[in-house]
C-alpha cells in the first residue's frame, strides 16, 4: 500500500516549464507621488522604470503625466497627489514584480497599481467575434423605403373613399 501514493503536480516538470514562452501581455500603470514633489523627480522615477522596463526585454507604449489631482479620500493625510499613467507590454510576469519592489521603496510615490488588461480586451474581442456570428446565422430583415400596393383593396379606396379616383371630383 505504502507505494501506491502519487505526488500530483510533480510529472513532467513545472508548469512554468511546459507552457513555453509566455504571450505578450498588456499591462496599466499608474502610480501617484506626493504633491510637494518636484517635477524633476517624478521624471527620475519614471526614468527608473523606463529603464527597468527596458532592462528586463519590456516595452512602454506610453506615459502620460496627469499632473496634480485631487484624491477621493486622504492618503498620509493628503488630499491631493501627482498622478503618472504608464501603459507596457511584456512577455515576462517579473517586469511588473520588478517595477512593484522599484515603486514600494521609492519615497515620492505614495500609491500604485498595476492593471492587466489584456484579459479584458481579448474578453471584448471574443464577445464581438460571437456577436457578428451569431448575426451572420440569422438572415437580416430588409425594410423597403416604399411598399408595393398589395392588390385591388390598396386603391384609394382602402384610403378611405368609396369612390373610384376619376369619379371624385
Amino acid at each position: 500500500m505504502a507505494g501506491k501514493f502519487f505526488i500530483l503536480g510533480k510529472r513532467g516538470g513545472s508548469a512554468r516549464e511546459s507552457r513555453g514562452h509566455m504571450e505578450e501581455r498588456l499591462y496599466e500603470l499608474i502610480f501617484i507621488c506626493r504633491p510637494d514633489t518636484p517635477e524633476a523627480d517624478v521624471d527620475k522615477v519614471i526614468a527608473t522604470l523606463e529603464h527597468t522596463v527596458t532592462e528586463k526585454g519590456a516595452k512602454i507604449e506610453k506615459t502620460e503625466k496627469w499632473g496634480r489631482k485631487r484624491m477621493a479620500y486622504r492618503v498620509q493625510r493628503l488630499r491631493e497627489g501627482f498622478y503618472v499613467f504608464m501603459v507596457l507590454r511584456s512577455s515576462h510576469g517579473e517586469v511588473v514584480k520588478e517595477l512593484e519592489r522599484r515603486l514600494k521603496v521609492a519615497d515620492p510615490v505614495m500609491k500604485y497599481i498595476t492593471v492587466r488588461v489584456d484579459e479584458e480586451l481579448k474578453r471584448q474581442d471574443k464577445l464581438k467575434r460571437h456577436r457578428e456570428k451569431r448575426a451572420a446565422r440569422r438572415p437580416r430583415k430588409t425594410v423597403p423605403s416604399s411598399f408595393p400596393p398589395a392588390g385591388p383593396a390598396a386603391g384609394p379606396a382602402a384610403a378611405g373613399g368609396s369612390e373610384p379616383a376619376s369619379a371624385a371630383s
